[in-house]
C-alpha cells in the first residue's frame, strides 16, 4: 500500500479505488436508503464524497495523461471509467496497469 503513494499512477490508482467504491455505496447503499427507506441524509454525504472524489479523480486523470504520456483513448476510456458501475475496478487491471502501446494502438 504504502509503495502505491510514492508514484502519481499509484496515487492516481487508490483515488481511482475511492471514487468507485463512493460511486457503488451511492447506487447500492444510499439510494436505497433515500428511495426505500425515505432517509436522503446518508446520500447526501455520501454524495457530496463522492462528488470531490470524482472531481479529484478528473484533475489526476488529466495529470497522470501528462506525466505518464497516455493516449488520448486511454485517456478517455479511464474518464469513461468512472461514470460506469464497477468500471474503475475494471480499470484497474485493463488500462491503468497495462503500458499504453498495449491498452490503446492509436492517439
Amino acid at each position: 500500500m504504502f509503495s502505491l503513494l510514492q508514484t502519481k499512477l499509484g496515487r492516481f490508482r487508490i483515488l481511482a479505488f475511492l471514487e468507485g467504491l463512493s460511486f457503488l455505496t451511492i447506487l447500492f447503499v444510499t439510494m436505497p436508503l433515500k428511495y426505500i427507506y425515505k432517509n436522503p441524509e446518508p446520500n447526501k454525504i455520501v454524495g457530496l464524497i463522492h462528488g470531490l472524489l470524482f472531481l479529484l479523480y478528473l484533475v489526476e486523470l488529466f495529470q497522470v495523461k501528462v506525466e505518464l504520456e497516455w493516449k488520448t483513448k486511454k485517456t478517455l476510456l479511464a474518464a469513461l471509467a468512472s461514470v460506469v458501475p464497477f468500471g474503475t475496478f475494471i480499470a484497474e487491471k485493463y488500462l491503468y496497469l497495462k503500458p499504453d502501446s498495449e491498452s490503446s494502438k492509436e492517439s
